[in-house]
């Protein structure tokens, strides 16, 4: 896909956390395109790598790195590799996040019997996969912004993008803890662009409506491919009756990334969603 914004990342140094998965590959390819090198962090090394080949192949300069963003002991090291490696970080895309099956219900709402029916109601949700859902997309945003900002400082230009979701919105139903750790990323971007405004970083996020990707996509289809109930209602809640392309998040990344086009831009949610934020139903 071509730079639809003109953006020029020529010598700036980009890590993307979560970079082996479908929209965070999306967006390590794009700011390699637009001039950057890019730092492709993620738990699965193997995944960060083909990735990392395929930018290359391309002409662009990626390199993969093994990162547990839970370990602010990884983190920390990481962030000293890349730096040897490809200097110090200009933008940070906290990209690695998720949701887990210990904290998802088995039914949008609660019906009188279902606590003795075999079923995974509010009250069976494992206090362990929360934990582990609110850790992955919260503390696993946190932890890479102190280890890489600490390289951004006194250095007026450099970026911190994070991914929230239109569940920060609304929460959707059967994900209460994703749903509730997105809300957190948000209030967080906003807590960081404040925090950082005196030393020249910018902080925003963009919020995807609904993207097929690997971990979402035994929700949205069975094993014959067909279309689950639960991706009628989503089409059916979504204007332009569709699910999203990742190439379609790369217009608002590069733009928020454009420290010409985006300079005063600092603290803002960006909603990418085919118009599903604007839609009540009737």
């Amino acid at each position: 896909m071509k730079n639809v914004l003109n953006t020029d990342l020529t010598g700036k140094v980009a890590v993307v956390t979560g970079a082996g998965g479908v929209l965070c590959s999306q967006f390590a390819a794009v700011l390699a395109r637009a001039g950057a090198k890019v730092a492709l962090l993620d738990i699965n090394e193997e995944a960060a790598r083909a990735v990392a080949q395929a930018i290359c192949e391309e002409g662009g300069t990626a390199r993969a790195y093994r990162c547990d963003v839970l370990s602010a002991e990884t983190c920390r090291q990481v962030a000293g590799q890349v730096q040897s490696d490809l200097g110090p970080c200009d933008i940070l895309i906290n990209g690695a996040g998720g949701n887990n099956p210990r904290a998802t219900t088995d039914k949008e709402y609660y019906f009188e019997g279902d606590l003795d029916a075999e079923v995974k109601s509010f009250f069976d949700l494992d206090a362990d996969g929360v934990s582990f859902v609110f850790n992955l997309n919260f503390l696993g945003t946190l932890l890479p912004t102190q280890a890489f900002a600490r390289q951004m400082l006194g250095r007026p230009g450099c970026n911190i993008l994070n991914i929230s979701s239109m569940n920060a919105f609304t929460p959707l139903t059967k994900i209460p803890a994703y749903s509730g750790a997105k809300a957190a990323i948000s209030n967080f971007t906003q807590w960081l662009a404040v925090h950082f405004s005196k030393a020249g970083i910018r902080v925003n996020a963009i919020a995807p409506g609904f993207f097929v990707t690997k971990q979402n996509e035994k929700l949205l289809f069975d094993d014959d491919g067909n279309p689950t109930p639960r991706t009628g209602k989503i089409l059916a809640a979504t204007p332009m009756g569709r699910f999203g392309k990742a190439e379609e998040l790369s217009g608002a990344v590069l733009f928020l990334l454009n420290n010409e086009a985006a300079s005063f831009i600092t603290g803002v949610v960006l909603p990418i969603d085919g118009g599903f934020s604007a839609y009540s139903g009737v």
